[in-house]
């Protein structure tokens, strides 16, 4: 079986910046994201998560090494300011080894992001 390196996307929203929403979120993504695409941890490469500026109680990163991700590589940074922008956005892009044709991955948004992507 080929395995390729694929980026899958994704983003959530949270209702109030608070560590307990941001790990809430942030986790609920990921495992939607494993879930829909079919991956384990193993097949990850890295993680790069974004967050909105209004984002300051913690690192989305943390969530995602508390949920088992420790041995993979995470990154956080912060999200462009754009005015009119989605606040509260917590996005990923996450790196993987996989068999799937660039086709078939599926990107995932959760919450409030669904606006970002209407047509997936």
């Amino acid at each position: 079986m080929q395995l390729y390196v694929r980026a899958i996307r994704g983003a959530t929203t949270v209702d109030e910046d608070t560590r307990e929403q941001v790990t809430k979120h942030t986790q609920e993504l990921l495992a939607a994201i494993l879930e829909a695409n079919d991956l384990e941890i193993g097949d990850l490469i890295s993680v790069l998560f974004t967050a909105t500026s209004d984002i300051t109680s913690m690192f989305p990163a943390t969530a995602g090494r508390s949920m088992g991700l420790s041995g993979v590589p995470l990154l956080c940074a912060r999200e462009l300011d754009i005015e009119g922008s989605l606040p509260l956005c917590i996005r990923v892009m996450i790196h993987v080894y996989t068999s799937r044709a660039m086709m078939d991955i599926k990107h995932i948004y959760l919450e409030g992001a669904t606006v970002l992507r209407e047509d997936i």
